[in-house]
């Protein structure tokens, strides 16, 4: 069976390695760099700066620890960008080795389909080779949106994709949007020296997070003196030579040495032949499919980014598998209920299941146990002791209904709390467990202890 997979992102990469596993002949067509955004521009180069940015941040605090160290501390740039480069290069060449091992060929260029089971690849050099599939995966991922008002420039106004790639520090940066991408820019960029200021339209940054954890995240920004304004909009910008004038509701003026606009992603979906073939799209462009991931179109796949949901890499992989199985005769779907997630801010928040407001809103009755952060001997030891552990639990079966850290290794720690959900256990099973000491997995036993009012190392519920 001869399959194409356009796109070498996590969904298409992870695609591609599972179906030549499975005996497929597989071909990737890829225009720009295998690993997608995520390799290239998001996941991993952001993760090396976050890397940076606390080590940098830890050796502020040496004297805490008992640790004299003489002469002064300030972040390399050039440096921190060799660093990831490295790392993002080192990366790009397993996945080559990986499709090399497994015997998938990889063509350069931009892919569109001519019909179901034939791929015109435009290659750089200016000529077309067609390819033959039984099956096609799409896997073309996202890009930044852009709005009319901030157009990309690489200069003053930046995308997020310019932002990982800073020759220089800016003295002062204006970020657009408190979502995860926003946030965890805004840590990184205050810790290397930026003056950093977020502009939010929604009511509180990280929508998409528990409340509770967002206003513990809301504290730490104050902390760091990362300036945050809420419920603001947008009604102007003006671009000078040294600067650019941000122009809120209200005539509120902002002004700093470059913004970074992160308000979320646009869907790659162009010129892949998608009219012609008939292929069904959604209300913002995503391509849509059924549980096998199967677009409209008998024989053709779209995972990742590029059919909406939810845009996390490990998702696109999961996606990549389930529709690699299908386009090889194996039946497979997705579970979507069981989706750990990670913000890398600092601290850390880990989520999977429902947030409280989301219980609330389903009319679930439930209970939620706590445990703050503070609470455990590891954490002081670390010198890290802001955060929660919160566990929303079923209130008459008290079955776990949704886990939400933030706090150091969050988004590590979270993957307890997903094993719970997906294996169905109750709170009180969770809490059953031995857990070791002195760690910060004890959060988990204790907030699950919470739910009834007994966890040992918080004070009687009056």
């Amino acid at each position: 069976m001869n399959l194409v997979v356009i796109g070498s992102g996590p969904g298409g990469y992870v695609a591609a390695l599972k179906a030549a596993q499975l005996g497929a002949a597989v071909t990737v067509v890829e225009r720009e760099e295998v690993g997608g955004t995520c390799l290239n521009w998001g996941c991993i180069p952001t993760k090396a700066l976050i890397a940076s940015a606390e080590a940098l941040a830890q050796a502020r605090r040496l004297a805490d620890f008992g640790i004299n160290v003489n002469g002064s501390l300030a972040a390399d740039l050039p440096a921190i960008m060799e660093r990831k480069n490295k790392i993002v290069a080192t990366q790009i060449k397993g996945i080559r080795a990986l499709f090399k091992s497994w015997n998938i060929s990889l063509l350069s260029g931009h892919a569109s389909l001519l019909d179901s089971k034939t791929v015109e690849v435009s290659r750089s050099e200016g000529t077309q080779e067609l390819l033959r599939a039984d099956r096609v995966i799409i896997a073309t991922g996202s890009r930044p949106a852009e709005l009319p008002m901030f157009p990309f420039d690489g200069a003053k106004i930046l995308s997020s994709n310019d932002a990982v790639n800073l020759s220089e520090l800016p003295a002062s940066f204006i970020i657009i949007g408190a979502g995860v991408i926003g946030c965890e820019f805004a840590f990184i960029l205050r810790e290397l020296g930026a003056d950093v200021t977020i502009v939010e339209a929604m009511p509180r940054a990280v929508l998409s997070e528990d409340a509770e954890i967002a206003e513990i995240l809301e504290k730490e920004l104050k902390k760091r003196k990362i300036k945050l304004i809420t419920s603001a909009k947008v009604t102007g910008v003006a671009t000078t030579e040294s600067s650019v004038e941000v122009v809120l509701d209200g005539d509120r003026k902002l002004a700093a040495e470059k913004v970074l606009v992160s308000v979320g992603r646009s869907y790659n979906t162009e010129h892949l032949g998608l009219e012609s073939l008939g292929i069904a799209r959604g209300p913002r462009g995503e391509i849509l499919v059924n549980e096998k991931m199967e677009t409209s179109v008998s024989g053709i796949y779209a995972v990742g980014d590029v059919i909406g949901g939810m845009l996390l890499a490990h998702v696109a992989s999961k996606e990549g598998i389930v529709a690699a199985k299908n386009a090889c005769g194996i039946s497979a779907a997705i579970d979507y209920r069981v989706v750990p997630a990670g913000i890398f801010t600092a601290p850390e928040i880990g989520s999977v299941g429902l947030r409280e407001h989301q219980a609330q809103k389903q009319g679930i009755p439930y209970t939620v146990g706590r445990f703050p952060m503070r609470g455990l001997g590891k954490a002081h030891a670390m010198g890290e002791i802001a955060g929660l552990f919160k566990i929303i639990a079923h209130a008459e079966t008290d079955h776990i209904l949704g886990v939400h850290i933030i706090g150091p290794h969050a988004s590590d720690l979270i993957h307890e709390g997903a094993l719970a959900l997906q294996a169905g256990i109750t709170a009180q099973a969770l809490a059953a467990m031995i857990h070791a000491h002195p760690t910060l997995s004890e959060g988990i036993m204790e907030a699950a202890e919470d739910i009834r009012g007994t966890a040992i190392h918080l004070p009687k519920k009056n």
